[in-house]
């Protein structure tokens, strides 16, 4: 598979990094575009793909062609391509809040598919959600399936809606797992751990307790329940968690996100 990259940040790296370790594509059909020249350097050097800082020149020739780019960059890259597209390409776009529509006018172009993944696609253990105009072909479709399988699960939604929902949730979601084990690792040295124990009984709980979750049929409200003695050690910090409104704060963070998203959409019209 021939692939463009517009744009080298982190999702676009990490999209990159699984797509080529499960030999979907190979280095010499790779090629990145970034307007930094030192990121450009960066990925040449990790991947051995072709780098340019022309967008036009990166999408000639591929056959999927992936905007990963910053939504507020998202405006200029397009201008800079509408018209370098030719009929048997796919545009498959990650860029929050871009909406399909804003793609296909902006691109001139209506064969889009737009994905939202998130970054443990970088060890295949991703999740993404995406949809596609009425443009993309059946076997382009089974391109976008293609590569969302190598980085992990994938939902398909006829409705674009959820792709901003998603955003807030899967998108946004590693970030808020990374800050809790950051919590949960400073309050074990807080209150006496060494740094290497914390860390490591913060990030093997987290994934025991996850793969525990995968592996029951009951809800996490359930297993929750189930854990927690009355009048015991968890009950006790549970009770604090409550007491800040935990559950609350969770809530409030991923609408500010999906908020947020919309926002971006907005922007890109």
């Amino acid at each position: 598979m021939r692939l463009a990259f517009i744009g080298g940040g982190n999702m676009g790296e990490a999209m990159l990094a699984a797509i080529l370790e499960k030999g979907l594509s190979t280095m010499d059909n790779v090629t990145v575009s970034d307007i930094s020249e030192s990121r450009r350097q960066d990925l040449k050097r990790k991947y051995g793909i072709t780098v340019t800082g022309d967008n036009r020149r990166a999408v000639s020739g591929s056959e999927v062609v992936v905007l990963a780019v910053k939504p507020q960059q998202v405006a200029q890259v397009m201008s800079e391509i509408n018209g370098g597209l030719d009929a048997s390409q796919l545009v498959l776009s990650i860029v929050a809040g871009a909406t399909i529509g804003a793609l296909c006018r902006g691109l001139g172009y209506d064969c889009v598919a737009r994905v939202m993944p998130n970054t443990p696609a970088r060890i295949g253990e991703g999740i993404s959600v995406w949809t596609a105009t009425a443009g993309v072909s059946k076997e382009q479709r089974a391109q976008v399936a293609a590569i969302l399988d190598v980085m992990g699960r994938q939902v398909y939604v006829a409705d674009e809606r959820y792709l901003d929902m998603a955003t807030a949730v899967s998108g946004s979601g590693p970030a808020y797992v990374f800050l809790f084990a950051e919590a949960l690792t400073s309050a074990a040295v807080d209150i006496g751990l060494p740094g290497d124990m914390a860390r490591a009984l913060a990030l093997e709980t987290i994934l025991g307790s996850v793969r525990f979750m995968q592996s029951s049929d009951r809800s996490p409200a359930e297993l929750r329940r189930m854990v927690t003695s009355p009048g015991g050690t968890t009950a006790a910090a549970l009770a604090r968690l409550e007491e800040g409104r935990f559950i609350e704060l969770i809530s409030r963070a991923v609408k500010a996100a999906y908020q947020r998203a919309k926002e971006l959409g907005s922007s890109a019209k």
